[in-house]
């Protein structure tokens, strides 16, 4: 214990030298980027899909679904060949060429919220297309809203919603990704670390031999159809079991193609010309060595140092446990159209979440035959950690494939605009 309490005031021996505030000024500039549009162009790890790398994010996500995994199974679905799972077009990105941003967009983003601390803590997705092998993504993406907050943790924060609309090589909008993320103060989470009283799970092997059970009785609905007709307000979407978190599930994570960029996590060289770019994002850690601050999703120490027990997972590794859920319910012919999510509580190494679901309603609109589900992570304390609706088109018997929804035709037309724009500039 002794060892555990230097160790923190270690922790925030280095936050003094990085306690940066949020700015009155910060907030005044944020929000003046709201509805400013811009192409993305940052290079993440996958840029162009392929059969490998769909089967990658699958795996890493925990995922062995053979219509993202198995070429020749899925060969024999309505889809012809490999999709991949909805929400990994989130961490696919070819950068987009665009006009250079006005001497007015780049003050107002200068050093904006420098060292503030961001946690994603939700998003909301729209999908319009499946993503294919040999699909190259490109985004533009822009502000939506930014509102201040006071709490018992992390005191004043500041709740912006990001919107990146990506698209294809076609220049088809494959989907609308909205992120909710939340700035804290450094310093504050260290003065308040309430959290820091959460003890690490343990399981006996009876307790583990029960997530295993859980595990080997997941139904994945796959090849055969759950029909409209057959769906009922108030049926469950059955039990799942994600975790118990380890250091493991972040590396596969990382590993699969979440690459964090520019925020990227690297090495050697690469990581010296990064302490050059963005100084701001690198603390010493207890042996002087300055290492990202995204390392609280392995490092407990650091995590201690932000008001935290032990380091936890990315929001959006939840996020796509969540998709996979819906996936395994709905089934290959199903489409999900739209997912809402809030990450409620932190996924602290060791925590093992139980997934259930159940129906809301179901209803037909635009002729598509839709679903309303709600799905509950909850934790081994009981601890409601995310809570999601979606939507979901299933097959019927006189249509049996379900389609995607349209495109609005305002994000259609500024889509091709970006598009075109790219190309004129001698993009590929």
């Amino acid at each position: 214990m002794t060892e555990a309490k230097t160790d923190i005031k270690q922790s925030e021996e280095w936050q003094k030298a990085t306690a940066y505030e949020i700015l009155d000024s910060d907030i005044e500039r944020q929000r003046k980027l709201i509805g400013v549009w811009e192409p993305q162009r940052t290079a993440e790890y996958v840029q162009t899909v392929s059969e490998d790398s769909i089967r990658n994010w699958a795996y890493a996500c925990g995922d062995d679904n053979p219509i993202f995994t198995d070429p020749n199974y899925a060969r024999t679905t309505r889809w012809g060949g490999v999709i991949a799972p909805g929400m990994f077009v989130g961490q696919v990105n070819k950068p987009m060429k665009g006009d250079p941003l006005s001497d007015e967009v780049k003050a107002l983003k200068k050093s904006l919220f420098k060292g503030i601390h961001v946690f994603v803590s939700g998003s909301a997705w729209n999908f319009y297309r499946p993503v294919r092998p040999g699909d190259t993504i490109y985004s533009y993406g822009g502000e939506l809203t930014c509102e201040v907050k006071q709490s018992e943790f992390a005191g004043r924060s500041v709740i912006i919603t990001s919107r990146r609309v990506k698209i294809n090589q076609r220049a088809e909008v494959v989907a609308t990704y909205d992120i909710l993320r939340v700035l804290t103060e450094r310093k504050t989470a260290v003065k308040k670390g309430k959290n820091l009283s959460i003890e690490p799970a343990t399981y006996t092997e009876e307790e583990f031999q029960e997530i295993e059970n859980i595990y080997a009785n997941e139904h994945v609905q796959g090849g055969k159809k759950r029909y409209f007709e057959d769906v009922a307000e108030g049926d469950s979407l059955g039990l799942q079991a994600k975790g118990p978190l380890t250091v493991t599930d972040v590396i596969c994570f990382h590993a699969g193609g979440y690459g964090f960029v520019p925020y990227a996590p690297t090495a050697n060289r690469r990581a010296h010309k990064n302490r050059q770019r963005i100084p701001a994002f690198y603390v010493k850690n207890e042996y002087g060595i300055p290492d990202v601050a995204q390392r609280l999703h392995w490092d407990p120490v650091w995590a201690q140092a932000i008001g935290n027990p032990m380091a936890y997972d990315y929001g959006v590794m939840r996020e796509n446990y969540l998709w996979q859920y819906l996936n395994d319910w709905a089934g290959d012919d199903g489409v999900i159209v739209h997912v809402h999510d809030e990450i409620r509580k932190f996924n602290f190494m060791g925590d093992v979440q139980r997934v259930t679901g159940e129906v809301l309603a179901k209803r037909v609109e635009n002729g598509q035959n839709l679903v309303d589900v709600a799905v509950r992570f909850v934790n081994q304390r009981e601890e409601e950690t995310v809570r999601s609706t979606a939507t979901i088109a299933l097959p019927s018997k006189d249509k049996p494939f379900p389609l995607y929804p349209e495109v609005p035709a305002e994000l259609a037309e500024t889509a091709a605009k970006m598009m075109a724009r790219h190309w004129e500039l001698g993009g590929d």
